[in-house]
């Protein structure tokens, strides 16, 4: 009996103690888990990505050795290592190859190394890279001499600098220092912008003087017929005006052909690994270095100038070289067009449905409307913009205020304004939900309590309800924006080009030049990634450009989430 209690006991004990740990089940609901888990792929998914892009990007201008790689069969093949993997090797290859080479592949199972090198020199062999696999190699060298050379055309030259000839003078070996080289080089480089500022520039401009001419004489005749006195009368005019240009233009051209000739009196010799010559205008060269022998700073000089270039250059080699400033200053300003476009017409919109409009079954439809249209593909909305804005729009335009330039369109074709139009109807769907959410949102006594005081219904929504849902609205055009700035397929259709060989802005009146074709950065990714002739020389500008994208539309999020929340603060403290 005894033994029976103090069993009983002991039980009672080990059923009340308190447990520190718990079942697995016992934590947390599995969707709870489920959820966090998705969470944290997504999150991790988005992470890996902006690194990917943001370490491809910014080491794409570091510069990099040249490796001399002596085949087996005694050729020289030189170049930057870009990449290097693993492949299988097929039994054709593996026929061929020496008893040592298959015996050391079969140990690896059948695989083998290759690296691929960026030799250039595409005016030379019609490649810019080439595979050089392990099995062939005798020997890898980093020697000195060996030159990487950008050009104005046909990319990169990689080999040495043999000779500088100027003015009749060869200059080579010892006489041929790298600061010899470099002072020249920086006045043949000025030699080249003068060239180009007429020709771009001066000559460009007499050109649009005379076109314009031209365009008086057609609009006279539109107006008054062909033979008409005040026809011959603005013939007269612009023939004495156009004299003038002509004169204009005969000078540049003689200038320009001046310095053409200075320039080409100063030649650089280069010579690939193979001693193959290329005798080329010293002004041609963009930049050079001794690869091999650059030191850390030259490297950081190198690295700091590429991405100056970037920024503020004009694109060459089929846009995988060079700058992107014309895609960067069409990205900013047709963003910036659409928000302007699309901020009164969403709020406005969203103003009424929500204050104004009875609400009923018609105001039901448009909501509903509103949504549908979030959810219509992009590109539908670029072959409404063309249709509608280019084609008839634009065209009425044409024919009512621009006849004299028909058949050529001015505004009956893509532009800036109709892409700006287009995505500004792509993403007003956005501002108008956000916009109704914001005045939902604002407590209905400030309301009652203005109206209370004697306030009109207008006088309560601009001074109450506005300034207290702005912080809301301006959460729709931020995504707006994010939206406008990243979509690419509307743009195709609407105006975006590959090569825009005007900014929207010179100094002509009316100054700004809404009508003209643009670029884009986000077709320029494409572009650069998918069209150009060789897409392992244009993926570094793709990874670049698209680290430049993202940094373009995360600084224009942010400014406008800094106005949204001082905003915020401002009208935080009134609520009651």
């Amino acid at each position: 009996m005894l033994e029976a209690v103090a069993v009983k006991s002991v039980t009672r004990v080990n059923q009340t103690r308190r447990s520190y740990e718990s079942s697995l089940t016992a934590r947390g609901e599995p969707f709870l888990w489920g959820f966090g888990g998705a969470l944290a792929f997504g999150v991790l998914l988005v992470v890996g990505f902006l690194v990917l892009v943001t370490w491809n990007g910014v080491t794409t201008f570091w510069p990099k050795p040249i490796h001399v790689v002596t085949l087996i069969s005694g050729d020289l093949v030189a170049g930057e290592p870009t990449r290097s993997e693993p492949f299988k090797v097929g039994p054709e290859r593996l026929s061929g190859l020496s008893d040592a080479a298959k015996a050391r592949i079969v140990k690896d199972d059948g695989f083998a190394h290759r690296v691929l090198l960026r030799t250039g020199n595409f005016d030379l062999y019609n490649d810019d890279f080439r595979w050089v696999e392990d099995y062939k190699i005798e020997k890898t060298e980093s020697p000195p001499g060996m030159f990487f050379i950008e050009r104005q055309e046909w990319g990169a030259f990689v080999g040495g600098i043999k000779a500088l000839n100027k003015n009749g003078a060869t200059l080579a070996g010892d006489e041929l220092t790298l600061d010899l080289l470099h002072k020249e080089h920086e006045a043949a480089r000025r030699r080249f912008e003068a060239i180009r500022d007429i020709e771009k520039g001066a000559i460009g401009d007499v050109n649009y003087e005379l076109n314009q001419e031209r365009l008086k004489i057609r609009k006279a005749v539109l107006k008054y017929g062909d033979n008409a006195p005040e026809v011959k009368a603005v013939e007269a005019e612009v023939e004495k005006e156009a004299s003038v240009l002509k004169g204009r233009f005969e000078v540049l051209a003689a200038k320009a052909q001046e310095i053409k000739d200075e320039d080409a009196k100063v030649q650089v010799v280069l010579a690939d690994i193979n001693g193959t010559e290329k005798i080329m205008p010293l002004s041609l060269i963009v930049r050079f270095y001794p690869a091999n022998e650059l030191s850390a700073l030259g490297k950081v000089g190198v690295y700091l100038s590429r991405w100056a270039e970037f920024l503020t250059g004009d694109p060459r080699e089929a846009n995988t070289e060079g700058g992107v400033l014309p895609a960067i200053f069409g990205t900013f300003v047709m963003t910036l067009l659409m928000v302007v476009v699309v901020a009164p017409f969403g709020v406005l919109t969203a103003l009424y449905l929500r204050e104004y409009a009875k609400q009923g079954k018609l105001v039901s439809i448009v909501r509903i409307s509103v949504n549908n249209l979030a959810g219509v593909p992009s590109i539908v909305y670029g072959v409404f913009g063309l249709g509608f804005f280019a084609y008839i729009l634009g065209g009425s335009i044409d024919a009512l205020f621009y006849p004299e330039r028909l058949p050529n369109p001015t505004f009956g074709t893509g532009g800036l304004l109709w892409s700006s139009l287009t995505l500004a109807l792509l993403t007003v769907p956005v501002v108008i939900v956000a916009t109704e959410e914001a005045l939902a949102a604002v407590p209905k006594s400030m309301r009652e309590g203005s109206l209370a005081c004697g306030a009109s219904k207008w006088q309560t929504i601009k001074n109450i309800v506005l300034p207290r849902a702005m912080p809301g609205i301006m959460t729709g055009l931020i995504l707006a924006m994010a939206r406008g700035a990243g979509e690419v397929a509307p743009l195709m259709l609407v105006g975006v080009v590959k090569l825009a060989p005007e900014l929207p802005i010179d100094g002509f009146w009316p100054f700004i030049h809404l009508e003209r074709s643009f670029m884009h950065l986000g077709f320029h990714i494409f572009d650069v990634g998918f069209q150009s002739r060789n897409s392992e020389a244009g993926k570094p500008m793709v990874f670049v450009t698209t680290l430049l994208l993202i940094a373009l539309i995360a600084v224009m999020n942010a400014s406008a989430v800094v106005i949204r929340n001082r905003l915020k603060r401002k009208f935080m403290v009134g609520h009651f």
